[in-house]
């Protein structure tokens, strides 16, 4: 079976994103668990109290990020559609391209996690493929609510084969 590979023009934008993307994909996607772990604590246990649940949330070790892997790629494809241009732009900071775009997806990836961690479904969703993983069927169904959370925050409609289109509300 031939697969096909898109090819980028060297310097094209989404080229140096996309490569910056998946190498940071592992580590960002840690960053946002424990993210999601501090603040659902802060959150919904202001007083502290030491139970079952909060034991499970604070004695869990990241071991596996597969259900938050589309949730990720999605970021990453909303971050790139909301860029723009695919032209380089000059720098005069003495920085590369790849270290400019790195710092960019940083700042945007923790911008974004630290707004959607004031948001209990979103919390709920990301613990539900994480810290209480119990089937498939319940972390799919738990997927499902954060690919419908990110399309309402952004006000997005992503598709597997179209790509990124803006939801219009009548």
């Amino acid at each position: 079976m031939m697969t096909m590979n898109r090819k980028y023009f060297l310097l094209d934008k989404n080229y140096l994103l996309k490569q910056v993307q998946a190498e940071k994909k592992v580590i960002f996607l840690q960053k946002l668990i424990e993210n999601v772990k501090i603040n659902y604590l802060s959150r919904c246990n202001p007083l502290g109290l030491i139970d079952d649940t909060v034991l499970h949330i604070q004695a869990y070790k990241i071991h596996e990020t597969r259900h938050l892997e589309e949730f990720y790629d999605h970021l990453s494809g909303i971050f790139r559609y909301r860029i723009g241009t695919n032209q380089l732009e000059l720098l005069f900071d003495g920085k590369t391209h790849y270290e400019k775009y790195q710092e960019d997806w940083e700042t945007c990836f923790t911008t974004w996690v630290k707004d959607f961690c004031h948001q209990d479904r979103f919390l709920k969703a990301v613990l539900a493929v994480t810290v209480f993983y119990e089937n498939e069927q319940s972390a799919l169904l738990a997927e499902n609510r954060l690919k419908y959370f990110i399309s309402h925050y952004f006000g997005l409609k992503l598709y597997r084969h179209k790509g990124i289109m803006s939801m219009h509300v009548a």
